[in-house]
């Protein structure tokens, strides 16, 4: 059996519902658990002591929830994981300060660990079902926090509406599993403040259907009304908007080697191209060199494009939200539309295609890309697609 396969005979289905945390132990999530056995928290809100004590005990909660146990299997799959690793990231961000554990950008943390582990180790990657499956995995991990305090947040309502889109790219993925996932954090804890916050979550779930996005994304009248609501604007979600964009420029984002340029060829030759690639090799720096001069060759590049009016594709690896923002912000300075297309493929296919490179990525460099990868969420532009190729 695949390692994937063996991770998932190890997690709770009918009629049983159980983790075989003994079987865990020796797939590639064990020196996760491990580190978690070694990791010590606050007492104050995690009276039953280290990070695998509490993720054993949330494990278990999970699996007595009725409304985990009459998921779908998809479903069922990506909640079992995300509890079984929610807190990965605390090993590496947990320290000791005036002699109090906090672990602090620990959802954060685990996200990117997850990702990696799951991409690399149990190769979900390359397919839209392990692509949807993995990131599903992932934003309830970096969000499993949030319904305990969403209330407190400034504008609850559009914070909730921004999570729920991540649906629209994670079919399975919803606020509902995310409620579910709070609340078997709460209760497999040891704290006075139990009871406060399982009802915050139970509020969180109130808000969530009432806001009408706890199943499913919140309505919208268009895509460009969409954009302006989740972007913060002074919009309603059902309020008609007139969209004066002058066209499309399109942001791709993705892994060296993913076959980018193969995509642009297939499905946009005639389109003008801003490519990192093409701009690095014209000015002699190579991907491991310092790349500030490319960077500001490419925007002026753009620029050019921009100031014409004309549609074209920037070819470059975007791989975080705040890259991708840099960009969308130039570009809808000039009232452009932005769509961004997001690629990925095979991890080994990954490699192979870098390798047929002119310019070769070094193996390593790409590993550390995708320590930081974060594919482009549904609110970051007007359009946001996922491709797998």
């Amino acid at each position: 059996m695949s390692a994937w396969q063996n991770l998932l005979a190890c997690l709770p289905h009918p009629p049983e519902f159980v983790y075989d945390f003994d079987a865990l132990a020796h797939t590639p999530v064990g020196p996760h658990l491990c580190a978690m056995a070694g990791t010590q928290q606050n007492p104050a809100f995690h009276g039953e002591g280290d990070v695998l004590t509490h993720t054993v005990m949330v494990c278990s909660q999970l699996c007595q929830l009725e409304a985990f146990r009459t998921l779908d299997a998809p479903q069922r799959i990506a909640l079992s994981v995300a509890a079984l690793l929610h807190d990965a990231g605390k090993p590496r961000t947990t320290r000791l300060e005036d002699g109090v554990f906090s672990s602090p950008g620990h959802s954060i943390t685990g996200t990117h660990i997850v990702r990696k582990l799951l991409w690399q180790e149990f190769g979900l990657c390359g397919s839209p079902e392990k692509l949807q499956l993995r990131e599903a995995i992932c934003l309830l991990i970096r969000h499993h926090m949030f319904p305990v305090h969403a209330l407190e947040q400034e504008q609850p309502e559009r914070r909730l509406a921004l999570i729920a889109a991540g649906a629209q790219l994670v079919p399975c993925f919803s606020l509902h599993l995310l409620s579910l996932l709070a609340k078997a954090d709460v209760l497999g804890r040891i704290a006075a403040d139990m009871q406060e916050s399982l009802s915050a979550v139970e509020l969180f779930s109130q808000l969530a259907e009432e806001s009408g996005c706890l199943h499913s994304p919140l309505g919208f009248s268009s895509t460009h009304a969409q954009y302006a609501y989740l972007s913060g604007r002074n919009v309603l979600p059902d309020q008609p908007l007139f969209d004066d964009s002058w066209g499309e420029v399109i942001l791709l984002s993705g892994l060296p080697g993913t076959g980018k340029d193969t995509w642009i060829r297939q499905n946009h030759p005639d389109l003008p191209m801003v490519s990192m690639d093409d701009l690095r090799r014209t000015m002699g720096i190579k991907p491991t060199d310092d790349q500030g001069r490319v960077a500001q060759a490419a925007q002026e590049a753009c620029r050019v494009h921009l100031r014409a009016k004309q549609p074209f594709i920037f070819n470059t690896t975007s791989l975080t939200p705040m890259m991708r923002s840099k960009s969308v912000r130039l570009f809808e300075s000039y009232n452009a539309r932005v769509r961004i297309v997001y690629l990925e493929t095979d991890w080994a296919e990954q490699l192979r295609r870098n390798a047929a490179r002119t310019a070769v990525v070094p193996e390593s460099a790409i590993d550390r890309m995708l320590d930081t990868l974060i594919p482009p969420e549904r609110h970051e532009a007007q359009r946001v697609e996922w491709l797998c190729v």
